[in-house]
């Protein structure tokens, strides 16, 4: 669905990401983790298009996704940043409508698109009149999600979702988000600086570290036989405070003797 060519990004004199080659395949789930400044949502930006690369090129379901053609593609990705990003001026509703609005959607069809997605992600029908300041931070996450899903895009995109959450919530919609990813089948790059959030939502793990991809796949890959020292020690980082919260991945556990 994506495949980055010798990618470059730079800010200033930092190179953020370095000379990248990678692919994101059609139905699968993929999180980036890493240490903070390791690229990771500067990863993600470029995917949608919000900043450009220096040197290489990204494209999406092969064609590049250049500035003169965004609009279009982005119109197949769905984007959520951390805390939501709603407009606080509109209510639930009106933000979900906006863009659906703006293609000339009919009422009829957004709001029946609405109760669907309601349903999909367990949100309260009384809360959609609300405005973000009234409603809870899970609930926001979840109107961001709906946000994100109401066009029926191919791919989701979200940066850190879930981080500015308390546990007890967390967990609740780990568990909704993976069911939400499994029912779906869409193609979705995942952000975030929890091991064990990584195992349970995604198929497979890029650990990146400077702009690089230092090791890719499976976290009982990752335990067993970690690409270099530094795999090794972020994964023991990690491990006790994945397993005392409550979105523990039992791979940890089974990796506290490694």
């Amino acid at each position: 669905m994506f495949e980055l060519r010798r990618l470059t990004k730079r800010y200033g004199n930092r190179v953020v990401l370095a000379n990248l080659d990678l692919e994101f395949h059609a139905g699968r789930a993929t999180a980036l983790i890493g240490p903070s400044g390791c690229g990771k949502s500067t990863l993600l930006r470029l995917l949608i298009g919000l900043i450009q690369p220096d040197t290489g090129e990204v494209l999406f379901d092969g064609e590049p996704l250049a500035p003169e053609r965004l609009a279009p593609l982005r119109q197949r990705m769905g984007y959520v940043i951390q805390q939501g990003g709603l407009f606080p001026h509109l209510t639930a509703r009106d933000n979900l409508g906006l863009m659906p609005q703006h293609l000339g959607w009919s009422s009829k069809r957004i709001q029946a698109r609405i109760a669907e997605l309601a349903e999909l992600t367990h949100f309260p029908l009384d809360g959609l009149e609300r405005y973000p300041q009234e409603l809870s931070g899970g609930q926001n996450q979840r109107v961001a999600l709906m946000r994100a899903l109401m066009l029926d895009p191919e791919v989701l995109l979200l940066d850190e979702p879930l981080g500015a959450l308390d546990p007890m919530v967390r967990f609740d919609l780990q568990t909704e988000l993976r069911e939400i990813f499994q029912r779906l089948q869409k193609t979705v790059v995942l952000v975030t600086h929890d091991l064990g959030e990584a195992s349970y939502l995604a198929d497979e793990i890029l650990l990146m570290r400077a702009g690089q991809i230092l090791q890719r796949g499976r976290l009982e890959a990752m335990l067993q036989a970690p690409a270099d020292a530094f795999v090794a020690r972020f994964i023991r980082a990690q491990r006790s405070h994945s397993l005392e919260s409550n979105n523990a991945d039992p791979a940890l556990a089974q990796g506290d003797q490694a």
